[in-house]
């Protein structure tokens, strides 16, 4: 069994007991459940976007502990403050640290920036739980999901009023993506053995329909790959351990986004 197969498993397991705990019907009456959402799309697609997906992670499978000691509120508000134009709240708690209170606070501290809700999304209860607990984007990874369940859980999310982020690895995903997709990603990381390769963005960038918006996700350090993606077409990166990996991830946004605007 690979990581991924692990994750999936106590991701079953975690959401059954959810359940449990918090009815759905008990979910949509959070005030936030009736809040409209904030669009990403439109985000990405200013004329002075800096088009990072600004990322609150404390560890992961591939790095162990990045950065235990970070505060949400004071890094999202970094990163708001430093011109992100959408911030990445991981909620899958066992493998990566991630809380859905870290989704609440991230919303609470920065009201006017889209959140897109980072975790491994297979059932329709997580939707209602992201919409409630005030993302405005869900992921969809193509690698977790059969292309029925794909495409119904994409539904799901347009009918909330949230937009919907798939994340292709490699050819046989192109297949997944579907007509209630807003944005595909491509990620750089091999989820089976976490290789890291930013030309897989490249290669795959080429082979998505040009209606979809492309961002590129993992494995972006610096400013000249994100120029180099921009010239492929790509619009939106999605950052993370470059910038929670340091003292002060909300500094070092704003100095990667400086940067860009110099090229």
């Amino acid at each position: 069994m690979n990581i991924l197969d692990k994750i999936i498993e106590a991701k079953k397991v975690e959401i059954a007991y959810q359940k449990s705990v918090v009815q759905i019907e008990t979910l949509k009456y959070i005030p936030e459940f009736n809040r409209e959402c904030i669009s990403l799309k439109n985000n990405l697609l200013k004329k002075d976007s800096s088009g990072v997906i600004a990322e609150f992670k404390q560890k992961s499978p591939s790095k162990g502990v990045i950065n235990v000691d970070a505060k949400i509120e004071e890094v999202t508000k970094g990163y708001t403050e430093a011109g992100a134009a959408c911030l990445s709240i991981l909620t899958e708690p066992k493998f990566f640290g991630g809380s859905q209170a870290n989704l609440v606070k991230a919303r609470e501290a920065n009201p006017e920036i889209p959140i897109l809700r980072k975790d491994f999304m297979i059932d329709s209860y997580q939707l209602v739980e992201a919409k409630a607990y005030g993302a405005d984007v869900i992921l969809l990874i193509a690698a977790c999901l059969e292309k029925k369940q794909a495409e119904l859980l994409a539904q799901q999310a347009k009918s909330l009023g949230m937009e919907v982020l798939m994340e292709i690895h490699n050819e046989e995903e192109l297949d997944k993506i579907n007509d209630s997709v807003d944005i595909v990603g491509v990620n750089n990381r091999n989820l089976k053995t976490f290789e890291v390769n930013i030309e897989t963005s490249v290669r795959l960038g080429k082979l998505i329909p040009e209606k979809f918006i492309k961002i590129s996700e993992s494995g972006l350090t610096g400013a000249n790959e994100i120029n180099y993606l921009r010239k492929q077409g790509f619009v939106g990166f999605l950052i993370g351990e470059t910038f929670m990996k340091t003292d002060n991830p909300g500094k070092a946004c704003r100095e990667f986004i400086d940067e860009l605007k110099q090229i």
